[in-house]
C-alpha cells in the first residue's frame, strides 16, 4: 500500500446551525480545500448517520459534490452509526493507499436540530438490536448507564471519577472555540455542593445530566493524498499511519463479560500494529466519551492503562491537557460536542491540529503522534486511527 497523509481539515462549530445539511458539510469541505491549495478532488466521502430519517434527505454526497461544484468527482455516502466519520475516512485512506486516486475529501455532517432531544435518543437508539433491547425500551444512556454500575462495582470507579472526566473536557472545550459548550464547571458545582443535584439530576442512573454529551449539529472535513502530492504542497506531512476496525456482537448481553469491550480493543492493537507503533508512542488522543465512563474504559482497553485503572491515572492527572497523556483535549464529544456522522472526522481535525502544532491554548506540548478512537453502537463497530507527524 501507499502511504496516505492528511493534505487539508476544515470544521464548523459543533452547535445548533441553521443551515442544510448538504451546506454543513461543504463548508468544512471548502475550508480543507484552502488549507491544502487543493481544488482538482478525484473522489468525495461523505460521513452522516440521520440524513435519510431525520432531514428526509438520502443520496446525501451526491448533493454535496454538487454543491461543492465538484462534479464529475466520484461520490459516495457512508452510514456506519457514530463510527460513520472514521469509516469514510477509512474509505479515504484505502483509496489512496491502492493508488486508485491520488486526492480523496472527506467529509462528515450531521444535523439533528429537526428533532428535540427524545426524538434524537430514539433516533440513536434504533442502533441497538431490534429484537433483544430496542422493543424493551433500550436506549444508549441506558446501555451506557448499566455499563457504569458494573464498571464501578468491578473497579471501583465512582461518581467522583465521571464528574472529573465531565470536569476536564468541558473545561478544555472553552479552550476551542468550535465547541458546543462553552460553560466552565466545577466538581463542586456538578457534585458537591447542596445545588449539585438540581444542576445535575440523574438522567440514568448511576449517569447524571454532565455524564452524557450533547446532541449536536456540526461538520468537519479532511483531504487525504499520496506522498507526491503530499509533498508537493506547503504543509506539514501528517500521515494516516495506522487503521483499524472490529467489530462485536450486536446485543450486548450476549458479551461474555460486558465490562469488556473487545472491539475497541481489537480496532486498537490492529492500528498500532499497522503503525508500528505501541500506546506508549502516543503523545495526544481523542477517545469517544458519548458517555464520561466510556473515556475511562476505553483508555485502558486501547492500551494506555492497565485494565481498572484508568480512573486513577485520571485521578493522577495523567490524561489533563498538561499530563503525560493529554485525552481529549478538544473538550471531547463531552465538551466539543457530537454530530454523530461527523464526530470521527471531527476527531482526526483536532489530532491533525495538534500535530501541526496549531491548537493554540490547547495544544499538547511536542506532540508528534496522535491517536483516535471513534465508538460505533455500544461498542459493537469500533476504528482507531493512528497519526504520526514526519516533519
Amino acid at each position: 500500500m501507499r502511504d496516505v497523509y492528511v493534505a487539508g481539515i476544515g470544521i464548523t462549530s459543533f452547535t445548533r446551525l441553521e443551515y442544510p445539511l448538504a451546506e454543513i458539510a461543504a463548508f468544512p469541505a471548502m475550508l480543507a480545500m484552502k488549507d491544502s491549495g487543493l481544488t482538482d478532488i478525484e473522489q468525495v466521502y461523505v460521513a452522516n448517520m440521520g440524513a435519510a430519517r431525520v432531514n428526509h434527505q438520502t443520496a446525501l454526497a451526491s448533493a454535496v459534490v454538487d454543491s461543492l461544484s465538484l462534479t464529475p468527482a466520484g461520490a459516495a455516502s457512508i452510514e456506519n452509526g457514530p463510527a460513520s466519520g472514521s469509516a469514510a475516512i477509512k474509505e479515504g485512506f484505502l483509496a489512496v493507499a491502492s493508488g486508485m486516486h491520488d486526492i480523496v475529501l472527506v467529509t462528515g455532517a450531521e444535523r439533528m436540530r429537526e428533532v428535540n432531544n427524545l426524538e434524537a435518543t430514539d433516533f440513536i437508539a434504533t442502533l441497538t438490536h431490534p429484537l433483544a433491547e430496542y422493543i424493551y425500551g433500550v436506549t444508549l444512556p441506558s446501555h451506557a448507564a448499566m455499563f457504569t454500575r458494573l464498571y464501578m462495582e468491578k473497579y471501583g470507579v465512582t461518581e467522583r471519577h465521571l464528574a472529573m472526566v465531565a470536569v476536564k473536557n468541558q473545561n478544555n472545550a472553552m479552550l476551542n472555540e468550535f465547541a458546543h459548550l462553552h460553560q466552565p464547571i466545577t466538581i463542586e458545582g456538578i457534585l458537591d455542593s447542596p445545588e449539585a443535584m438540581t444542576n445535575n439530576p440523574y438522567v440514568a442512573e448511576p449517569l447524571r445530566f454532565f455524564d452524557a454529551c450533547p446532541v449536536s449539529d456540526g461538520g468537519a472535513a479532511v483531504i487525504l493524498v499520496s506522498e507526491k502530492v503530499a509533498k508537493s504542497i506547503d504543509r506539514p506531512l501528517v500521515r494516516i499511519a495506522g487503521v483499524g476496525q472490529a467489530t462485536d456482537t450486536h446485543a450486548v448481553h450476549e458479551r461474555e463479560n460486558p465490562t469488556d469491550l473487545l472491539a475497541v480493543r481489537r480496532a486498537a492493537e490492529l492500528s498500532f500494529g499497522m503503525a508500528g507503533l505501541t500506546p506508549s508512542d502516543v503523545d495526544v488522543a481523542e477517545l469517544h466519551d458519548a458517555f464520561t465512563i466510556l473515556e475511562i474504559a476505553e483508555s485502558e482497553e486501547v492500551g494506555f492503562f492497565a485494565k481498572g485503572e484508568g480512573h486513577i491515572a485520571l485521578e493522577k492527572g495523567e490524561t489533563a491537557l498538561d499530563g503525560r497523556l493529554p485525552i481529549n483535549p478538544s473538550g471531547g464529544l463531552k465538551g466539543k460536542g457530537h454530530p454523530v456522522g461527523a464526530t470521527g472526522v471531527g476527531q482526526a481535525h483536532e489530532i491533525v491540529h495538534q500535530l501541526r502544532g496549531e491548537a493554540g491554548a490547547r495544544q499538547v506540548a511536542d506532540a508528534r503522534v496522535g491517536f483516535t478512537c471513534n465508538f460505533g453502537g455500544f461498542g459493537n463497530n469500533v476504528i482507531c486511527l493512528t497519526f504520526v507527524r514526519e516533519n
